[in-house]
């Protein structure tokens, strides 16, 4: 190495060093507040729910609570009721947004942005108005029913207060997210590669299993685990369309911190729906880890 290229040498390897410094300092707040605010509330609730007061009021290990859970019938059947809406709103969510993203990303004109449009609505919408809108609309004595009674058709077996009303609420107010991400998961697959395939006789289907589904794997997968995230652990859809019993997760535990006033039992709810959800957000961190690896 020259004189004159130890010096240039380093200054660059002085300006990295500043760069990543500089850098760092940037993320730390972020850091610190994830920490405080995220990681140290979910290890805390955690640690509260095995380390517990006893009679003598010194604390003990205990799993009483869990054990209390997983042996009661009632606490089962509420989290069944959230494994089986997740699961049903999941399937109807990738089944409705897939054909609307597959349109908005092939089609032009006016009507695709309509389509968009009404597709993105609901974002638009909070929850709790979206939820007295179905009432009125598929609840008793409803829009729907009072247009069936007027041309003398029988009245519609309105899905409030059942299990599927929770699910047509959380379908509808999930879909726009859907959509979006399989929009910009569908923005990988290039026109060239889709041409290509129709100039040797391939059929739609065959396009969309051959060309356009196995470069879609990491965006189903990634929008699969937002869905599931966030409809696992939703609140005000499932309170205010739900039945009263079964219940999903979320109004459980709001009931049980609240109305019967057992914060340990609330709390190992609130772990055991943790404990569901860092099994998707694992799948969703390492989609994400395979996607930065595979960039050039």
């Amino acid at each position: 190495m020259s004189a004159d290229a130890a010096p240039a040498a380093l200054r660059r390897h002085r300006s990295m060093k500043g760069g990543s410094s500089i850098g760092l300092l940037l993320v730390a707040l972020p850091v610190f507040l994830l920490a405080w605010l995220i990681i140290f509330p979910i290890f805390s609730a955690v640690v509260g729910t095995i380390f517990v007061r006893g009679p003598d009021g010194a604390t003990e290990f205990s799993l009483a609570s869990y054990r209390f859970f997983f042996t009661d019938g009632y606490s089962l059947s509420n989290l069944w009721v959230t494994l089986w809406t997740t699961a049903v709103c999941g399937i109807l969510l990738l089944t409705i947004g897939l054909p609307i993203a597959l349109y908005l990303r092939f089609s032009q004109g006016r009507l695709a942005a309509y389509v968009q449009g009404l597709a993105i609505f609901p974002m638009f919408v909070p929850s709790i108005i979206l939820a007295y809108a179905l009432i009125r609309t598929i609840g008793p004595n409803g829009t729907v029913d009072l247009l069936l009674n007027s041309v003398g058709l029988p009245k519609l077996r309105t899905p409030y207060l059942t299990p599927w009303g929770p699910v047509i609420g959380l379908v509808w107010d999930n879909l726009p997210l859907t959509v979006l991400m399989l929009t910009a998961g569908l923005s990988s697959v290039s026109n060239s590669s889709i041409e290509a395939a129709r100039d040797v006789g391939a059929r739609p289907l065959r396009v969309f299993i051959s060309i356009i589904l196995p470069r879609m794997g990491n965006s189903l997968l990634v929008t699969a685990s937002f869905a599931v995230l966030g409809i696992f652990s939703a609140f005000t859809l499932p309170y205010v369309l739900g039945p009263a019993s079964p219940e999903m997760m979320g109004p459980f535990m709001q009931r049980t911190f609240a109305d019967m006033n057992d914060p340990l039992n609330a709390m190992t709810q609130a772990v055991i729906t943790f404990g569901f959800c860092l099994v998707f957000g694992i799948f969703y961190i390492r989609s994400i880890a395979r996607s930065r690896e595979a960039r050039p």
